[in-house]
């Protein structure tokens, strides 16, 4: 989503939920932390025979990572000799993979990502954007620019020979004929577990102008999915999925040694280490970046870059932090640099060590749809000239991309499969982070004493689409984007954020962190994450995660109905002196009733306060707990004193609720919260009117 249209989603979303935050605790939580544990290398498995006879083998280096082993088990090498073409946007590589079979069983052929074929009329990413509208272009024409490609001119498998000829399209998701994003090859010999593979290809990439955060812009250039990419043996089979409108990415852990050559005016930013730079005759250079223990390499060249350095001290050594400014943007570097390191110092106390070497920050081609994108050691952002302080979306996407490094760069799951255990639970540790820097109720916006916060709107986020898909479903098959973005993005925050309230979030924190510290630098599946909380929380929480992960279930409590009146009501009064007399003694005994309703199928426990005023103004509070199990319950009271408000859920912990609004109920009507909002409703539309004036300039 652009930077500007965000702004404006922003601004209609407060306006609209305005009410509803107006109820909210404006308390920050103390933020849980914890010393870091040693760092557990997971086991590293080699066969020097296989290798030895092979002549192959997987690098054991450590240049990229401040660690002394290797800290993956370690599946390819990827050595790419690479010439950018900036006048066609073009690619000219070759490109030596090697694989170590580690499935335990002979391989007789391999499937490879040709991601930027998806960008062509009749793949199956177009079919889906036209039908659902791409958050990057309309498709209502199909233009030159649009078109992308990614072509192998030769294949050789070393000891096989030239099997170029064999490559075949496979659409293993939709049987699509005319998707080109899957290519298998099979192999005249089979290569038996434990041995290596060696595969040598030529091959051209033709960038689109950006589209999914990849292309070019102007004089910009964003190389993402711009290599082939083997796929990954998952369960027993090869998973390599077509490149969907709603899908990221899954490759297996290694080592990247990559050449790029572009022309000499370029300023250049890639992932891992830089290793050479050298001038060339022909007005070019070439830069030779190499990677340990990543599953991808993105790279980026401009020849307007700002450019700031910076180091950051983690746990495990220095991290060169370079951020690649657009000079408009120049200001905002400190602002780029600031919640970088805040961001950092977060995670390697609450979730683990960073443990690699460098980190860069590109801020994108203006327009570029470039912008909100994440590789290994490697983020883009998304700002805007016009950004004031205490609107904090600069800070917001480069939290929520670093936040990447860790969900989908170090604990590698399928986002093909479970997109929620990446962008979910980043989106859950964004809410943490940004709560923690800006404010639970202004880690968005905090101006001119309007303000938004994060968690919030990734609930509204969620309650919009809250019955269409549940959250434990392939990413491609949800109805359509906003579903997906609704439920992968909003539901799963949500839903972590209201675990928090069921086990505690010093628990909760502990099992972020044990998660994290266990699986990364594997690809767990989403029993795995799950159990993890269970175990630590000492909890079952099966009746949780069945409706809340694997279920479409909705949940929307009210308070039905509340009744206070005199237990003597019917008693007759003399006269209007006995009953004025009544009316005001204190002995006055009433029943009252208070009404709690389940209207959909969400059946949760929950808590409900219900505050009583006696005649001379005293106050008493009482909790009470209702399982949530049948339809309705009915709280049944005699006091001297009537009730004046129920409320469901009074601490706030439930992020799922679809509707706010009828959580809670008061007796005598408080004029307070009305003229608040109608201040912010007379900000809010004199600031739009400003702001829609500058776009149409």
């Amino acid at each position: 989503m652009q930077i500007r249209w965000k702004i404006v989603f922003i601004i209609a979303a407060l306006a609209l939920g305005l009410t509803a935050l107006m109820n909210r605790k404006t308390a920050t939580a103390a933020a849980p932390q914890a010393a870091a544990p040693a760092v557990k290398t997971p086991p590293v498995t080699r066969n020097a025979e296989d290798a030895a006879a092979s002549g192959f083998s997987i690098p054991d280096t450590t240049l990229a990572i401040n660690s002394s082993t290797p800290m993956s088990q370690r599946v390819v090498h990827y050595e790419i000799d690479a010439r950018y073409d900036a006048g066609k946007h073009t690619v000219d590589a070759t490109e030596v993979l090697t694989y170590h079979n580690l499935t335990g069983q002979p391989l007789d052929h391999f499937p490879f990502h040709l991601y930027q074929n998806a960008f062509q009329p009749k793949a199956t990413f177009v079919r889906e954007s036209k039908l659902e509208g791409s958050r990057d272009t309309a498709y209502d024409k199909w233009e030159e620019k649009e078109y992308g490609s990614e072509d192998i001119k030769s294949l050789e498998v070393v000891g096989q020979g030239d099997l170029t000829g064999q490559l075949q399209f496979i659409a293993p998701d939709d049987g699509n004929k005319d998707d080109k994003t899957v290519a298998d090859i099979h192999l005249p010999k089979p290569i038996a577990p434990g041995a290596y593979v060696q595969f040598k290809i030529a091959f051209q990439t033709k960038f689109p102008e950006t589209q999914a955060r990849s292309g070019w812009k102007r004089d910009f250039v964003l190389g993402g999915q711009w290599f082939p990419k083997v796929g990954v043996w998952w369960n027993g089979a090869w998973n390599c999925h077509q490149y969907h409108a709603t899908t990221e990415f899954f490759a297996d852990f290694g080592v990247y040694d990559v050449k790029l050559t572009v022309p000499q005016n370029e300023v250049v930013g890639a992932s891992g280490v830089l290793v050479e730079e050298k001038s060339n005759s022909d007005n070019t250079k070439t830069l030779t970046y190499h990677g340990d223990d990543i599953h991808d390499f993105a790279w980026t060249v401009s020849p307007r870059y700002k450019v700031r350095e910076s180091v950051y001290q983690s746990q495990m050594g220095p991290i060169q932090l370079r951020f690649l400014m657009q000079p408009a943007h120049w200001s905002q570097a400190e602002r780029h640099d600031k919640v970088t390191r805040e961001t950092l110092d977060h995670f390697e106390k609450w979730y683990g060590p960073y443990p690699y070497k460098t980190l860069t920050v590109v801020d994108p081609e203006p327009d570029s749809a470039a912008g909100g994108m994440e590789y290994p050691t490697f983020i883009t952002g998304d700002s805007s000239w016009f950004m004031p302080d205490g609107l904090y979306l600069p800070e917001l996407v480069v939290e929520h991309e670093f936040g990447h490094q860790y969900w989908y760069g170090m604990v590698a799951t399928n986002e093909f499969e479970d997109a929620w255990m990446d962008e979910g639970i980043n989106s859950y540790t964004e809410v943490k982070v940004m709560d923690s820097l800006k404010g639970k109720n202004s880690s968005i916006l905090n101006m001119g004493g309007a303000t938004v916060g994060e968690r919030e709107q990734q609930r509204l986020g969620y309650v919009s689409v809250a019955d269409r898909d549940p959250m434990a479903q392939k990413a491609y098959d949800y109805y359509s984007f906003g579903s997906y973005g609704g439920i992968t993005y909003g539901k799963t925050a949500s839903v972590l954020l209201t675990l928090e309230g069921i086990i505690g979030e010093d628990t909760m924190a502990n099992a972020m962190r044990t998660y994290f510290m266990k699986y990364r630098f594997t690809h767990p599946v989403k029993e795995d994450f799950l159990k993890t909380i269970e175990e630590v929380s000492g909890k079952d929480l099966k009746w949780y995660f069945s409706q809340a992960v694997y279920g479409s279930q909705v949940m929307d409590y009210e308070v039905m109905k509340v009744d206070s009146f005199p237990v003597n009501w019917y008693e007759e009064k003399k006269d209007k002196k006995d009953a004025k007399k009544d009316k005001d003694d204190s002995d006055t005994v009433y029943q009252s009733y208070v009404s709690l309703h389940r209207k959909e199928d969400f059946v949760m426990p929950v808590e409900v306060e219900i505050v009583f005023r006696d005649s001379k103004k005293n106050v008493e509070k009482i909790r009470e707990h209702w399982d949530g199990k049948s339809r309705w319950v009915r709280f049944s009271y005699q006091k001297k004193a009537k009730v004046v408000s129920a409320e469901i859920d009074p601490d706030h912990t439930v992020l799922i609720d679809r509707n706010n609004f009828n959580n809670s109920y008061t007796a005598e009507p408080n004029g307070k919260p009305a003229h608040k909002v109608a201040n912010y409703w007379l900000f809010l539309t004199q600031f739009l009117s400003q702001a829609l004036g500058w776009w149409a300039v």
